[in-house]
């Protein structure tokens, strides 16, 4: 496994051009002393579906946190290299140093967290709160170019003929590209998206995949997706990583993930689930 990454003769730390993100040595041990995470180290293209896969409990989810500083790593760094060419250690981030990472990691969930009495527009629109501030947002006062953005990728996922319906009026599936456009709407360059489809039935997780692929290639934007099911995972991943106790235990190819490498990630015994 390469890392692109050198610390060049100044002692600082460079990241090559087509990396956006690089892990390296990634730990984290929470209070009660789970070690989630063990030396995990691997690299983000710009501009790829990076697809991380695992049992439950392997890490995913915590190692998504750590990019974008939701969880504080316990060690290693998580170097950002932004389109000016200037590299952050996001793991040493501190006070506003982080939210100024977080406008430009975005970050999706299982649940989709949107305020269901208010509209979907107004839902999208909150992914302009970085920009807006709080005071602004509570009374609506978006600007002009931040309501047409929202409405152009509420238009990107299909869904802008719902843009003033309330949000608890649509279908799961419509919730969570909702919550896409919001990401969107916050102008990152990564987007995160943890269990993106785990609360969705097999039909609309495929809607939904589509729409964040759609994402990828038209909008350039980089993603990095937790998924359970390899049937999606070779449907949509450029490439691949595997946690298994908090390690890393492949990098690669979603088609190099034969039944041998299968039972290596989740175990002898486990069966492959797919999703049509």
């Amino acid at each position: 496994m390469s890392v692109a990454g050198t610390t060049n003769g100044t002692g600082m730390n460079s990241v090559g051009a087509d990396t956006i993100l690089s892990i390296r040595n990634l730990t984290k041990t929470y209070p009660n002393g789970v070690q989630a995470l063990k030396g995990v180290s691997f690299d983000v293209k710009r501009g790829e579906f990076l697809v991380v896969i695992g049992l439950s409990g392997s890490g995913k989810s915590t190692m998504l946190r750590c990019l974008n500083r939701l969880h504080h790593p316990t060690s290693g760094e998580v170097l950002y290299r932004g389109k000016d060419g200037a590299v952050v250690d996001i793991a040493a981030a501190e006070g506003e140093e982080i939210l100024t990472v977080r406008k430009k990691i975005a970050m999706i969930f299982q649940h989709f967290n949107l305020i269901p009495r208010h509209s979907v527009l107004r839902n999208v629109l909150y992914g302009a709160l970085g920009r807006t501030g709080v005071f602004k947002s509570i009374f609506g006062l978006f600007s002009s170019e931040d309501e047409k953005k929202a409405l152009e990728y509420l238009k990107l996922v299909g869904i802008s003929e719902k843009a003033y319906y309330k949000a608890a009026q649509l279908s799961g599936g419509q919730q969570q590209r909702v919550a896409i456009a919001r990401a969107l709407t916050q102008a990152p360059d990564i987007l995160l998206a943890d269990e993106p489809v785990a609360s969705l039935d097999p039909a609309t997780c495929h809607t939904v995949m589509d729409y964040l692929r759609r994402v990828n290639q038209e909008l350039g934007l980089t993603i990095v997706c937790n998924l359970h099911f390899l049937s999606l995972v070779r449907q949509y991943a450029t490439r691949v990583v595997a946690l298994k106790g908090g390690q890393l235990v492949f990098e690669g190819s979603p088609m190099d993930i034969d039944e041998a490498w299968f039972a290596r990630i989740y175990g002898e015994g486990a069966k492959e689930v797919h999703i049509n």
